[in-house]
């Protein structure tokens, strides 16, 4: 069997990369190896990750420093770099990815000719999970159609051969200035290489609502990064726009959702 390293960049992350840690240690299928790269975080965030290497001491858990720059890129590329199992998962250091999160993405791989494999999300801090999580799925399933020529990997779950990594790494943008989304530069790169990118249902991550806390101008600039990027690669099917159409128009009632959770909590512990 093939085996699949984890990449989680993380960046002041104190609060969120132990319940990460615990959803990749707790894998059906074990993961080679686990590698938190760490880009100049000023809270406690190594503390928990060596935390974690001691409550775990049998567990592939390892830590780097990526110190030369700051950004997700460069961060990324790190971990990437560093990974030496034959498929690279990439998620967030919010990510709480599910139990089978491993054994499932291996299996997107036992097809020789697929290069790069992404999934669905389910925002476990918003109301109503279990409508979110189908609602997620069918939604990228439409995107996918919707791509035809450009197939998206999307950063929060992804994982890419180590093989087709190094075919493209060189040809992937730094993106300095940090205008791009780099999971779709990546993509676009792959895509230019004439390698296969596969959409599987069953690898399924949990990610956090967090960017909800964001202002409408922060929004905005976020999903702006899908024209950034691909009007930077000169690609101009317009239909790959309307994923960031479609999550602005719901981002009110997203926001509205999020922020009622929060208060019912509060009102909870009163």
């Amino acid at each position: 069997m093939k085996t699949l390293s984890i990449v989680i960049p993380a960046y002041n992350e104190e609060a969120t990369i132990g319940p990460c840690l615990e959803s990749c240690v707790a894998q059906t299928v074990p993961a080679f190896e686990i590698i938190v790269v760490n880009n100049k975080s000023t809270d406690n965030t190594v503390a928990v990750v060596q935390e974690y290497q001691s409550l775990y001491p049998n567990a592939p858990i390892i830590l780097l420093q990526q110190s030369s720059a700051q950004g997700i890129t460069p961060t990324r590329n790190a971990g990437f770099d560093a990974a030496t199992g034959d498929v690279i998962g990439r998620i967030d250091s919010d990510s709480i990815i599910e139990p089978n999160w491993v054994e499932e993405t291996l299996k997107a791989f036992e097809d020789p000719t697929v290069a790069a494999a992404t999934g669905p999300v389910v925002y476990y801090d918003m109301p109503l999970r279990r409508f979110g999580k189908i609602a997620d799925n069918t939604l990228r399933k439409a995107m996918w159609k919707l791509a035809r020529d450009y197939k998206f990997l999307f950063g929060s779950n992804m994982a890419i051969a180590r093989s087709a990594w190094l075919a493209v790494r060189d040809e992937t943008c730094a993106d300095v200035e940090d205008l791009m989304h780099e999971d779709l530069d990546l993509a676009v790169h792959v895509n230019a290489a004439g390698l296969k990118i596969v959409y599987a249902s069953k690898m399924l991550a949990g990610m956090s609502g967090r960017r909800m806390d964001d202002s409408p101008s922060d929004i905005a600039s976020y999903f702006g990064r899908f024209d950034r990027t691909y009007n930077h690669h000169g690609v101009r099917d317009r239909m790959l726009r309307v994923p960031a159409a479609f999550f602005l128009a719901i981002y009110p009632i997203a926001k509205t959702m999020h922020w009622g959770k929060r208060i019912t909590k509060r009102i909870a512990k009163l």
